[in-house]
C-alpha cells in the first residue's frame, strides 16, 4: 500500500508596505534597508523546522516576501489554500503603525481566500500594550478571524505554529509581558535572493539586543521590548557572520538595537568582531545605534573602531533644551553634543543623528536656527529628520489619548513624515511639513555637503557620498523618508488602497508616463550634482599631486600652453617619483590614468562643461544653429563622457573596497 502523501504547509512570511498620499502601495525596484523582522522569524522557522517540533507528515514550504521590493501575488497564495492536502498560513509581520491599513487589507483578502491569518508587529503590541481597550480596527480583524500576536515570539514561536497548523489559533496571543531570553536564539537569516533586491548585495542586519533603559516620551521600543536589556552570545553573532561571509560575502551589518551602547555584552560583541578582522581577515564593516553618552564608555569608542564601525547613528532628537525637556530625554545635554561628535570624529566614525520638528517649544525661526547649529557647530555628517507624531504604544499616544486630544484617524500617515497632531507654532496645516522638507534641503545642500566631505576621513568618504544620494533620492525626490524608502517607485494600477477609485487605463499610464519622466529628470539632476561634488572634494592621489606640481613648474617656466610630450613627460616624471609597491592590474592601470589625465587639465569641477551645454541650449533656443561649434561640442561630449565613466567607476570601485 502506497504511503500517504505528506500534508503540505504553504508558510508565507511577508512584510507589508503601506499607501502613498494617492493610495497606491509603496513598492520600489530596489529597497535599501532589509527587514530585520522579516530576518528573524525566518530564522526562528529555519529552526523550527531543523529540530522537526512540529510534527510528521508535513510538508512545510517557507516563503519570504518583502511588499517595499515585490509584488504581494495575493490570489496566487489564496489559490494554494484551495488545493487539496494543503494549508496556506500568511504572517503579516513587523507591522508598523503606518503599514498597519495596508496590513488590515491584505488580511481580510487573505481570510476572503481561505488562508490562516496573523499580524505581529509594534503597532499591535504597542497599542494593547499601553490601552486596555481593543481599538475598533483591531477588534474588526480578530471578528474576521484574523489573530493578534503581541510581543516577541523567539520562545513561542513553535507554539504558534502548530496551533496555526491544527486549526486551534487564538484569537490574541499576548507575550508582551513574557520578554524571551535572546542569548542564543537564533541569528536573523540573510536571504540572499531576497537581498538581491536591494542596493546592496553585501548588507545584513542582526539586532545584537533588545530593550533601552531611558524613558523618552515618544518612543515605543521601551513599551513593547522593555527597558531592561537583554542581549544575544557574541560567540553566536560572531559564528553567524563568519557564516554569512563564506556563504554569501556579506560583510557590511546594521546592528539594529535601539541603544548598541547599553548591550551589556557590548565589549565581548566587539571583540569577536575585532578576531574576525584582526585574526580571520573578514573586512567587517557596520554602524549601530548609540545614545549621546555612548562616548563616556569607557573603551566604547576606541573599540567600536576596531571592531569595525564606520558610523553611529544618535539619537540626537534636538539641540533645543526645552524640546529635549518635552521629550523626556534628561540623558540629553545639548551643551555637549559638540564633544560627543568629536569623539567619534577622533576614530574616524562618522556620525548620523535623529532629528525631531515639532516639539512644543519648536518655531519655524528656532529650527533655522538649530540647523546652522548643527552644520557649523556640532558638525554632523548626516541627519534624518523626523516629524514628532504620537505612535500607540509610546506614552505621548497614552497621553494623548486620555486627554482626548487630536490625533489624526488615518495610521497610513504614522510615518513621520505626515502632520498627526497639533503644532503649537505651526498653526497652519502643512507649515510643519513644509519646514521638514526644508530642513531636508537645507541640509543636504550641495554647500553643506561640499564642506562635510572635505573635512570626513578618506575611511567614511565613499559612504557619506552614497548615503548623500540615497538620502536626496528618498526625502526630495520621492518626498519619503531614506529609511522607508527605495530607488525607482513602482506602481500597478488596481493595486490601491479601499475606496480610493481606480482610474481608467488611459489616466494611469499617462500618469505614470510624467511621474517616470519627472523621476528621470531629477535622477540625472542628482547624478551631476553628485559628480559635481565628487570633483570638488574627491581624494587626490600622491601620483596625481605630483602631476599638478610638475605641469605647474613646467607652465611657469614655459610661459606658454603645453605640447602633448611635454604633458606626458610630467606624468612619466611623476611615476617615477611615486614608486608602487606591488605590479599593478590594467584595470588600475587604466583607473590611475583617468585621474593623471584629470590632474593635468585640472577638471576639478564641471563649471566649463555646464558652460558649454548652456551656451549650446541658448543657441538651440534662438536657432543660431551656426553659431555653434561641432568640435566644441565634440570635444564637449567627450570630456562629459569621460568625467561620469569616472565617477562611475570611482562608485562601483569603492563598492569592492
Amino acid at each position: 500500500m502506497a504511503a500517504a502523501a505528506a500534508r503540505r504547509i504553504n508558510l508565507f512570511l511577508i512584510k507589508p508596505s503601506n499607501y502613498d498620499d494617492d493610495g497606491y502601495v509603496v513598492t520600489h525596484f530596489r529597497g535599501v534597508l532589509p527587514s530585520n523582522t522579516l530576518s528573524c522569524l525566518a530564522a526562528l522557522t529555519e529552526d523550527v523546522l531543523k529540530r522537526k517540533t512540529l510534527g510528521e507528515g508535513l510538508d512545510i514550504r517557507l516563503h519570504l516576501l518583502d511588499e517595499t521590493v515585490q509584488k504581494i501575488p495575493v490570489k496566487k497564495i489564496c489559490r494554494t489554500a484551495r488545493r487539496s492536502n494543503s494549508q496556506t498560513i500568511v504572517c503579516l509581520v513587523g507591522v508598523q503603525s503606518n503599514q498597519f491599513p495596508r496590513a488590515s487589507d491584505l488580511a481580510r483578502q487573505f481570510r476572503a481566500g481561505n488562508c490562516t491569518v496573523l499580524i505581529g508587529g509594534f503597532h499591535v503590541s504597542g497599542y494593547l500594550a499601553m490601552l486596555p481597550q481593543i481599538p475598533p480596527e483591531i477588534q474588526e480583524l480578530m471578528d474576521a478571524g484574523v489573530s493578534i500576536v503581541k510581543g516577541e515570539v523567539e520562545e513561542t514561536w513553535t507554539g504558534i505554529l502548530k496551533d496555526a497548523i491544527e486549526g486551534k489559533l487564538k484569537p490574541l496571543y499576548d507575550f508582551v509581558d513574557d520578554k524571551p531570553d535572546l542569548y542564543d536564539k537564533p541569528i536573523p537569516l540573510i536571504d540572499t535572493k531576497l537581498l538581491k533586491r536591494f542596493m546592496a548585495s553585501n548588507f545584513g542586519t542582526i539586532d545584537c539586543g533588545r530593550g533601552c533603559p531611558f524613558n523618552c516620551s515618544f518612543c515605543t521600543i521601551i513599551n513593547v521590548q522593555g527597558r531592561k536589556m537583554r542581549v544575544r552570545s557574541a560567540e553566536c553573532i560572531a559564528t553567524a557572520i563568519r557564516e554569512n561571509w563564506h556563504r554569501s560575502k556579506v560583510d557590511f551589518y546594521f546592528f539594529t538595537d535601539d541603544n548598541f551602547a547599553r548591550n551589556l555584552q557590548w565589549e565581548k560583541i566587539f571583540d569577536a568582531l575585532i578576531d574576525l578582522r584582526e585574526k580571520e581577515k573578514i573586512d567587517l564593516r557596520f554602524m549601530m545605534q548609540v545614545d549621546v553618552l555612548s562616548y563616556k564608555i569607557k573603551n566604547f569608542v576606541e573599540k567600536a573602531r576596531r571592531a569595525g564601525c564606520t558610523q553611529v547613528f544618535i539619537g540626537m532628537e534636538s539641540i533645543n533644551p526645552e524640546s529635549l525637556k518635552d521629550a523626556a530625554k534628561a540623558q540629553n545635554q545639548a551643551a555637549d553634543y559638540g564633544n560627543l561628535i568629536q569623539a567619534w570624529h577622533d576614530v574616524e566614525i562618522a556620525t548620523h543623528v535623529g532629528y525631531i520638528l515639532g516639539f512644543p517649544h519648536d518655531s519655524p525661526e528656532s529650527v533655522r536656527q538649530d540647523l546652522q547649529r548643527l552644520m557649523h557647530e556640532i558638525k554632523v555628517e548626516q541627519a534624518s529628520f523626523f516629524l514628532l507624531t504620537p505612535l500607540p504604544g509610546s506614552r505621548d499616544h497614552l497621553e494623548m489619548t486620555q486627554r482626548g486630544e487630536y490625533m489624526d484617524s488615518d495610521y497610513n500617515k504614522f510615518d513621520s513624515i505626515h502632520e498627526t497632531m497639533q503644532y503649537p507654532h505651526f498653526p497652519a496645516p502643512g507649515s510643519l511639513k513644509a519646514m521638514y522638507f526644508e530642513a531636508w534641503e537645507t541640509f543636504y545642500s550641495f554647500d553643506n555637503m561640499k564642506r562635510i566631505l572635505l573635512r570626513s576621513s578618506p575611511r567614511n568618504y565613499w559612504n557619506i557620498l552614497r548615503n548623500f544620494i540615497w538620502y536626496k533620492n528618498a526625502a526630495l525626490i520621492e518626498r519619503r523618508h531614506p529609511m522607508m524608502g527605495g530607488f525607482f517607485r513602482r506602481k500597478r494600477r488596481q493595486t490601491i488602497r479601499p475606496g480610493y477609485p481606480v482610474p481608467s487605463r488611459w489616466a494611469f499610464y499617462r500618469m505614470r508616463v510624467r511621474e517616470i519622466r519627472a523621476y528621470l529628470t531629477a535622477m540625472v539632476k542628482l547624478i551631476l550634482e553628485m559628480e559635481e561634488l565628487w570633483l570638488q572634494t574627491r581624494i587626490r592621489s600622491e601620483s596625481e599631486q605630483r602631476v599638478v606640481e610638475e605641469l605647474s613648474r613646467l607652465r611657469a617656466s614655459a610661459r606658454r600652453r603645453l605640447s602633448v610630450a611635454e604633458i606626458q613627460l610630467a606624468h612619466a616624471r611623476a611615476r617615477i617619483q611615486v614608486p608602487t609597491i606591488r605590479v599593478p592590474s590594467k584595470v588600475t592601470l587604466y583607473w590611475q590614468s583617468w585621474h593623471l589625465w584629470l590632474a593635468s587639465r585640472k577638471v576639478y569641477t564641471r563649471a566649463d562643461i555646464d558652460e558649454c551645454w548652456q551656451s549650446v541650449l541658448q543657441n538651440l533656443r534662438q536657432r543660431r544653429i551656426l553659431r555653434i561649434s561641432p568640435f566644441r561640442v565634440i570635444t564637449n561630449m567627450w570630456l562629459d563622457f569621460q568625467v561620469t565613466l569616472m565617477f562611475a567607476f570611482a562608485i562601483l570601485r569603492a563598492r569592492e573596497e
